[in-house]
């Protein structure tokens, strides 16, 4: 069976996976939601949800610090990873001893597509187009309030979600306009800067950093009149199965703009 990923590389499996490495916390519980218990063997030490995946599957590292003599150990029949999250040379060296599946999302369009090829991949062709079909639904009824944003996801140095990004494409489906749509992916930038483009609203990421609201009330101080909120970037973020449940926090979110 031949299967392409996101990246179009071929891959050959001669039965579907029984032994899968993710390495991706957002398609780790896309594989268990869709089933995938018995035969999910290793994810990183990153994959926090759901707990139950994280207490009993094994961790191989990070998803850009993997232990490869650990995946090596558990002998899968297929790895899954992401062009953006894991590293490239530990990728390649992988592709040389095992059959690696990539995807490469940009936008939710792409998230929708790596589902359904992770489904056929896997054997799980059903229960992926069920999971796609419902959250193409859901954010058929999206609120939307149009104001320009700036979305932190670092902290010393400030780093933002820019262009061409995953989360400016969630952005964009809820009305809002980011205030960096034509920089870099993921720009640095120094409070001046931030006050320079003085966005309606700021909103500061659960991750990859924790901003708190100590972080708020510095901002605050300079951006008197931008409105700053705390948000959960998963549900901005994770490309998986969450997905499902991000259009109802965006819900929430409209109503404290």
């Amino acid at each position: 069976m031949l299967f392409t990923d996101q990246l179009n590389n071929t891959i050959e499996l001669h039965s579907f996976p029984k032994r899968i490495i993710s390495i991706v916390p957002s398609q780790s519980e896309l594989l268990w939601d869709l089933g995938l218990r018995a035969e999910l063997v290793g994810i990183t030490k990153f994959c926090i949800h759901p707990k139950q995946m994280f207490d009993s599957v094994e961790r191989v590292g990070g998803t850009k610090t993997l232990n490869l003599e650990k995946i090596r150990a558990l002998k899968p029949d297929v790895i899954i990873g992401n062009k953006e999250e894991n590293e490239q040379s530990q990728i390649l060296e992988l592709q040389k001893e095992f059959p690696v599946w990539m995807s490469d999302i940009y936008t939710l369009q792409d998230a929708l597509q790596m589902m359904e090829g992770i489904g056929a991949l896997v054997n799980k062709t059903k229960e992926a187009q069920v999971l796609k079909t419902n959250i193409q639904t859901s954010f058929l009824n999206l609120p939307h309030k149009q104001q320009s944003i700036l979305y932190l996801i670092w902290n010393k140095p400030y780093m933002a979600a820019g262009k061409d990004t995953f989360i400016g494409d969630m952005l964009s489906k809820i009305g809002l306009q980011n205030v960096l749509a034509q920089n870099a992916r993921y720009p640095e930038l120094s409070l001046q800067d931030i006050k320079a483009l003085n966005p309606d609203l700021i909103f500061l990421s659960s991750e990859p950093y924790p901003f708190k609201q100590e972080h708020i009330d510095e901002l605050q101080q300079q951006l008197p009149a931008s409105k700053i909120i705390l948000v959960d970037g998963e549900l901005f973020s994770w490309y998986g199965s969450r997905l499902a449940k991000s259009v109802d926090y965006f819900h929430e979110l409209m109503e404290v703009i």
